[in-house]
């Protein structure tokens, strides 16, 4: 094998560096995981702020691939303990940037869960990590195409109130 370059050997290095020891603070739930902003103020959540209202497990088949033990928060505890369940909207944007809204209408319509940990370990990003909104009732129904998905969304690294 050949070896790059000293400049892309560095950034190698580096990026290594940086994926371990973020896999590691991300396991211990030290390190920053969510980006929460209301208004003009943001805050970082570590994992264990994000799970601090209870966990709850289902077990399931994600449209996408990842299937077990998909635990986290329930949506509408994690805005009341943060108190933002009176928004009138709720962003979730993914780490590609995608975005997805929320109304206290589309709320109440289904129960969304936002996952933490796939069979007990927090989500990695080969499973669609560190955060996913879920809806577990329609699972089966994602899978087969019957409902949409356009709520669903993974890769979470913002949640932004108004």
């Amino acid at each position: 094998m050949r070896v790059p370059s000293c400049p892309a050997r560095v950034c190698c290095l580096v990026g290594w560096l940086l994926l371990a020891v973020t896999g590691t603070a991300i396991a211990d739930g030290a390190a920053p995981v969510l980006t929460l902003t209301r208004g003009t103020d943001s805050r970082e959540l570590t994992l264990e702020q994000v799970e601090a209202p209870g966990l709850h497990a289902v077990e399931m088949h994600h449209p996408e691939g990842p299937e077990g033990s998909f635990a986290g928060v329930w949506l509408d505890d994690f805005l009341a303990a943060r108190g933002l369940d009176e928004a009138r909207r709720v962003r979730f944007i993914a780490l590609d940037d995608y975005t997805t809204f929320l109304t206290p209408a589309q709320r109440r319509e289904k129960r969304y869960l936002l996952v933490t940990r796939l069979d007990g370990e927090p989500v990695g990003e080969a499973s669609l990590g560190p955060l996913m909104l879920v809806v577990p009732e329609d699972a089966a129904a994602a899978r087969e195409g019957s409902v949409p998905m356009t709520r669903w969304i993974w890769a979470i690294r913002e949640i932004s109130a108004r």
